[in-house]
């Protein structure tokens, strides 16, 4: 009998990253996958004295860091295997003020020159393993 198949979720960050663009990079990978990814985030629960408190994520999501050129590699695996469903964080969306800024900068832009300083994965564990199961925890 085959193996059901666990998701699994991470998160990878560009080591080259400050600590304040690093965490921003992850909160917004993580809203993203939140948003996109059905079922994610879990029901909202009750403490004990019945105040009720919005779903979390139901699964870890690591917080891993590579160099760029890495996340790059990922980003591109990714993209070629249907079964993974990624979100890529560009250097172009963190330098942008607003959405509309973002809009009409990325509207100009190739994919190609579109440098990736974060990537958010969701999809089967063996897969998601193996593009960033040997990178190391962001500390």
């Amino acid at each position: 009998m085959p193996e059901p198949v666990r998701n699994k979720c991470a998160i990878v960050v560009s080591e080259e990253l400050p600590v304040g663009l690093a965490a921003n990079a992850a909160s917004v990978l993580s809203i993203t996958l939140g948003h996109r990814v059905d079922g994610l985030v879990g029901a909202d629960v009750k403490d004990a004295g019945g105040v009720a408190h919005p779903g979390i994520i139901y699964m870890p999501i690591p917080i891993l860091n590579a160099p760029r050129e890495q996340i790059a590699t990922i980003v591109q695996a990714a993209a070629e295997d249907d079964e993974l469903f990624f979100v890529s964080f560009s250097a172009l969306a963190q330098s942008c003020k607003t959405y509309d800024e973002y809009i009409d900068t990325m509207a100009a832009t190739a994919t190609a020159d579109l440098d990736s300083v974060g990537v958010g994965l969701h999809g089967p564990q063996k897969r998601v393993n193996r593009l960033v199961g040997s990178l190391p925890l962001l500390r």
